[in-house]
């Protein structure tokens, strides 16, 4: 930020020290006069600098209103419509609250929400002491996040009733008894409301900021002091813990991302869309955590590094009443060695058609920033690491290459532009327009390539960013078929500007603004923004859009379109992405582990639409045990193994035991979507062997053809 800019900031600063001198503060939960200030410097910054400039008025006043309404009661169980209807007067004057420095009105809504969260957790207290039939065929609608809010006290209450109701049968069906099912939710309502009413003033106003910065778009925040610590921490990737991104989601903290090189990831036991419902710490019990701020159970989960946290989880691939499974993890900081590139071979093809095909599995576009600052010749980035990998395939001599980029997040910009350079000539990689809408062109200038056979790049909804964009180049030059599913559609570029700098305050105490400043565009002028990269050959999709990804967002920026950048395809790709996709379905039709992937894909979409569930125990216990089936029919062999296990087997069932083992191992370790895209990349290589034969005959028979004639 120029000299200009920050001068002008003091400047509307001082004015915002005026108005926040007006305020009349009330006795609990006040705003601040720093809080005025800060509200009335991040509007002029967000109003003037912003990627999107929006003005701050009375249309944008009642957008916040809405996000605001939602960060508090995203569910609506505790507003009621006459809740709704007494903040009217609110709905259109929020901007005035911002520019004026009085932020009576959000404080005050806050206040009714605390009050509303202690009435509606008490009348479930107090519903614990009642008996619940659960004969009646009724249904709790659980996912209200799109629902009217309840009308009056009456249809509330009743909402409630419903809800504590589905509590206790969730604890029964997992086997609890009365007694235990009692002291479970009563603690767990007594913690809910303890949480809800030791708010501070500062956590009122970052609520409210972020609803306003994310009201422009999404990726745009607000962070008060302890908000700006925590994001430094995770940007270092220096916090101990178990390497996990969460989100609050009906009710249950979700796992959003898992970070590469952390313990979640590398234990293999948790995915995407897992809910947390417990931590324990050590050996001590598990507390529940139903119902919890993300804030707070982060706090739970962080600690000392080499202790031990312990998660009680329910599978995302899992009903409500699904058995849950204990995971224990070893906090740790998470290291570079543990996010670098691997290689690995997959087997493709029998006889004729029998390929190795080379796998680099890439989960962030990393770089060692400093090193490189430094001049050492040794440092580590996500190009050159992927460079050395591809030296070492060629010496196994592979047929071809698979990039695997499956919940890569993205990272560094300049490593994508250099790892789309090791797989084509000079040229663009990505344009990037500024606020100002000058558009710059990030380039390739390295001539050559570290490889120019065949090859694929793996995507999913997880891969965002740097992914995106290198995927989308190689797409873009016809350079590689890209198999997978729709990537997240994160086009923008975001900054951090300190607002504690800019009024030069000291000691720091107005926090930060992660500001959207640009946006990718693709060499052929779309975007991955809002739509990803969609992928020339489709996998299923085990991803929401709905709720995971950049569509996910109700006020992402749109996908536009530019002026292509000046680059040449190679189309290597449009000749035979007809017979690639031919021959992939062909083949997964026939695969019984592609069937069960598409099984379990139809299982998950059917539980993540279902909106409604019953509180008949009869029901509801049919539903679990038919989850239930499902899981043990995949364990059949791991049954007949342990019941083999025997000092008297004979020496064929000994042989059994061990085939299956064997067979186990096997199907633990294969990634039925990673085959399969090293499959495509074996048909790729396949054709274009085909292809070389072909033209070096017709080349040898014209040259035949030339002799004669002579």
């Amino acid at each position: 930020m120029n000299k200009r800019i920050v001068w002008t900031l003091l400047t509307v600063l001082s004015a915002g020290q005026t108005a926040a001198q007006e305020l009349s503060a009330p006795p609990r939960l006040a705003p601040t006069a720093d809080q005025a200030q800060t509200a009335y410097l991040s509007a002029q910054i967000l109003s003037r600098y912003h990627y999107k400039t929006v003005p701050l008025d009375d249309a944008m006043s009642e957008k916040i209103f809405d996000r605001y309404l939602k960060a508090l009661d995203p569910e609506h169980l505790f507003f009621t419509q006459a809740d709704i209807d007494g903040f009217a007067d609110a709905r259109t004057r929020l901007d005035d609250a911002i520019l004026r420095g009085n932020l009576a009105a959000p404080f005050a809504m806050f206040q009714r929400y605390e009050q509303r969260v202690t009435e509606r957790l008490g009348y479930a207290r107090e519903l614990l002491d009642q008996s619940f039939d659960f004969t009646v065929k009724e249904g709790y609608p659980y996912a209200r996040d799109k629902a009217p809010w309840p009308a009056d006290e009456t249809e509330v209450r009743d909402l409630w009733k419903k809800r504590v109701k589905n509590d206790w049968l969730r604890l029964k069906l997992a086997g609890k008894d009365d007694k235990a099912i009692r002291e479970t939710l009563a603690k767990r309502y007594d913690n809910y409301v303890h949480r809800a009413t030791r708010n501070k003033s500062e956590d009122v106003f970052q609520v409210f900021m972020n609803a306003y910065a994310m009201s422009i778009e999404p990726h745009t925040n607000y962070l008060g002091r302890s908000a700006s610590a925590d994001f430094d921490i995770s940007m270092r990737l220096s916090l101990v813990g178990i390497g996990a991104v969460l989100q609050e989601r009906d009710e249950y903290i979700t796992i959003r991302e898992l970070v590469p090189g952390g313990p979640a990831a590398r234990s293999g036991k948790l995915a995407v869309g897992d809910r947390i419902v417990g931590v324990g710490q050590g050996d001590e019990a598990v507390a529940d955590v139903v119902g919890s701020r993300v804030d707070e159970v982060v706090k739970l989960i962080r600690g000392e590094k080499n202790t031990r946290v312990v998660l009680d989880v329910l599978p995302a691939d899992a009903g409500p009443d699904a058995k849950h499974k204990q995971v224990a993890l070893t906090r740790d900081k998470i290291k570079l060695e543990e996010q670098a590139a691997k290689k690995s071979i997959v087997k493709t093809g029998e006889g004729a058609t029998a390929r190795k095909i080379g796998v680099i599995a890439l989960p962030a576009f990393y770089e060692d920033f400093e090193g490189r600052r430094k001049g050492d010749k040794d440092y580590r980035s996500a190009s050159r690491d992927v460079a050395r990998l591809i030296d070492e395939l060629k010496k196994e001599k592979v047929d071809g290459l698979l990039i695997d980029l499956r919940n890569n997040g993205g990272g560094s910009l300049r490593e994508a532009v250099e790892l789309t350079g090791l797989f084509i000539d000079k040229g663009p990689v990505v344009q990037q327009r500024r606020p100002d809408g000058q558009i710059g062109v990030e380039k390739d200038e390295h001539a050559g390539t570290a490889w120019d056979g065949p090859m694929a790049v793996l995507i999913n909804r997880g891969s965002a960013s740097a992914s995106e964009i290198f995927a989308a180049a190689l797409q873009d030059y016809g350079r590689a078929p890209i198999v997978g599913e729709p990537s997240f559609g994160k086009g923008t570029v975001q900054t951090m500007i300190s607002l504690d700098q800019i009024a030069r305050n000291e000691p720091p105490k107005f926090g930060d603004l992660k500001m959207t400043v640009a946006q990718f565009f693709r060499i052929n002028g779309g975007t991955t923004q809002l739509r990803g990269v969609v992928p020339d050959i489709r996998f299923p999709s085990v991803s929401d859009p709905d709720s995971f990804g950049e569509s996910s967002y109700d006020n992402a920026l749109p996908w536009i379109q530019v002026k292509a950048a000046d680059f040449r395809p190679v189309d290597e790709v449009a000749p035979r992405l007809a017979d690639l996709q031919r021959r992939h379905e062909a083949r997964v039709a026939k695969d019984k582990d592609f069937a069960q992937l598409l099984q379990d894909v139809a299982e998950f979409k059917r539980l993540r639409e279902t909106k409604l569930l019953s509180l008949n125990e009869a029901e509801r216990r049919q539903e679990k045990d038919r989850q239930e089936a499902r899981l043990k029919s995949r364990d059949k062999g791991k049954d007949k193994l342990a019941a083999l296990r025997d000092d008297g087997l004979q020496a064929g069932e000994r042989s059994l035991a061990a085939d299956l083992a064997a067979e186990k191992a096997r199907k633990d370790s294969k990634d039925v979507l990673l085959t399969e895209a090293a499959r495509i990349v074996g048909d790729e290589a396949e054709l274009l062997a085909t292809r070389t034969q072909l033209a070096l005959r017709e080349r040898n028979a014209a040259a035949g053809k030339a002799t004669t004639l002579r």
